[in-house]
């Protein structure tokens, strides 16, 4: 596996990391479970890090490689593209002094695929199987600012990879639809597996003893977890909650709009999301229902799923969206914008609602709908916690090893 931008033991919730990161952790452990050895490369960010960790996976036959290339801290992915070269020599000189062969590279984003087409050059010859996660064209599509653009590199680059690796993994027919119209891949090397989830760790918990374990959380809580980015769409989401109070202001004693994600240890830099969000809350006039919750435990998550009356994706773009299946293995409803995997992942009307992207309006009306109705959220969870047994990681693990073998 090669994860070069963010390790799949960071803290989740940070710029950087989200669903990618519980990507490649998850499938790496479904692999290992089979007795397949993984080892995941992925550029050192910690000083203190050692190189070879067996234990942050918690089961055999997968480690975690870090691999020094460039400073050891955050770097901003944009920048990251200049380290690509001491990576993959980084991985080369590994595999060496390991003595070391690989089968298949699994290469996660496009600096990852990147990485491994220079491993390919230096002679660790093994064919590619590539997942981007998000697509830079699509990012494109809906940045509002030439700040949250993608680079000319990372399109070219995305470009280059689709003509050249063994296979593309596409996680939804609407993300091989997009590779199809934007960069006009070969269709005869797309395969759809989607991502999956841990149905032993995310299962429904009684509503009330979440609520207990968790500590102070409303009755009415509307959640969203993920990463605090302006492609997430939480300002649509804002102004939806105060049309929900505006519309039955008795809501407003019993509601928590709750974020999870963002790292609110440190200063908050005036020009980020957060920052932008703070201040929208204080205007729009929630600010005394909005709570940043910040970073929270994998193993934390499904008690705040199971305590929510509805879970929101506002996103303008996801690829999958893997914190509405996370919510729908609790029982929790979602109520998510109609793009990207969403579209493919949230049954509207069964396991939760499709609303326009941005449309503040719709996602009032059914926010408002789920919040009057526990009936229709119980029926909704039910049906969400039986559409993602399809996804356990198991299940994901089986197809993926299919598709490595038919590439060998």
């Amino acid at each position: 596996m090669l994860s070069m931008h963010t390790s799949p033991v960071a803290r989740l919730g940070g710029k950087e990391t989200g669903g990618m990161n519980v990507y490649v952790r998850e499938l790496s452990r479904a692999l290992a479970a089979r007795d397949i050895a993984v080892d995941i490369f992925t550029r050192a960010t910690d000083a203190s890090a050692p190189v070879i960790d067996t234990h942050s996976l918690g089961v055999p036959n997968a480690r975690v490689i870090n691999i020094p290339a460039g400073p050891r801290a955050a770097v901003s992915k944009h920048q990251l593209v200049e380290y690509v070269g001491a990576f993959a020599q980084g991985v080369y000189d590994f595999a060496a002094r390991e003595n070391s062969s690989y089968e298949i590279w699994h290469a996660h984003y496009w600096l990852s695929g990147a990485a491994a087409q220079c491993l390919q050059a230096k002679g660790l010859r093994a064919p590619i199987a590539q997942m981007f996660h998000t697509l830079g064209a699509m990012k494109n599509r809906v940045a509002r600012s030439a700040t949250e653009a993608e680079t000319d590199a990372r399109i070219l680059t995305e470009h280059a990879l689709m003509r050249s690796v063994a296979r593309i993994i596409a996680s939804t027919p609407r993300d091989m639809e997009q590779m199809l119209e934007l960069y006009d891949a070969p269709r005869d090397r797309i395969v759809i597996i989607p991502p999956g989830v841990d149905t032993n760790v995310f299962r429904p918990i009684p509503t009330q003893r979440a609520r207990d374990l968790i500590g102070r959380y409303d009755e009415k809580t509307v959640l969203f977890v993920g990463r605090i980015d302006p492609v997430k769409g939480l300002d649509t989401w804002f102004r939806a909650m105060k049309l929900v109070v505006e519309r039955d202001p008795a809501l407003r004693q019993h509601m928590c709009v709750c974020l999870i994600g963002g790292d609110l240890d440190d200063d908050i830099d005036p020009d980020s999301e957060l920052a932008r969000l703070v201040e929208l809350k204080e205007e729009l006039g929630i600010g005394d229902i909005v709570t940043f919750l910040g970073s929270r435990a994998q193993a934390a998550l499904p008690f705040y799923y199971s305590a929510a009356a509805a879970v929101v994706m506002p996103s303008r773009y996801e690829s999958f969206g893997l914190a509405a299946l996370e919510a729908m293995a609790c029982g929790a409803p979602v109520v998510a914008s109609d793009v990207g995997g969403l579209s493919f992942l949230v049954h509207d009307d069964v396991t939760g609602f499709l609303v326009p992207e941005g449309n503040a309006e719709k996602f009032a009306e059914k926010i408002l709908l789920l919040l009057r109705n526990p009936a229709l959220r119980a029926e909704m969870g039910k049906r969400g916690v039986a559409e993602a047994q399809e996804y356990a990681w198991s299940n994901i693990a089986a197809r993926m090893i299919e598709l490595y073998q038919s590439i060998l």
